[in-house]
């Protein structure tokens, strides 16, 4: 990406991605219930450390462990890994909005 986009494309790229992660751990904040906060946490900490492996890979600092780059790269299992976390992770968003709506 920042191959082909250079600097700027490659710092949109990480604030998109401390977006989604913040996003995360917003809705983890919101939670009702012990569980869906602990599972919030969780599925956001998972994306973090997909991003941070492959970053840290990319740049030389941690040794190549194949792990691919979240909705970038494509990476079969990976891709569906990040893909349930990203669906779970709205899902209970949805359900946090609904419950606060009702009480």
């Amino acid at each position: 990406m920042v191959e082909e986009w250079g600097l700027m494309g490659g710092a949109l790229l990480i604030f998109a991605f401390a977006f989604v992660i913040r996003w995360g751990m917003r809705v983890a904040n919101n939670a009702r219930s012990r569980f869906a906060q602990l599972t919030a946490a969780g599925l956001s900490a998972t994306i973090f450390f997909y991003v941070s492996i492959n970053l840290m890979m990319v740049m030389g600092l941690a040794p190549v462990v194949g792990v691919p780059l979240p909705l970038v790269s494509y990476g079969g299992s990976a891709v569906m890994t990040v893909m349930l976390c990203l669906g779970l992770l709205m899902a209970l968003e949805r359900q946090q909005r609904t419950t606060s709506r009702v009480l």
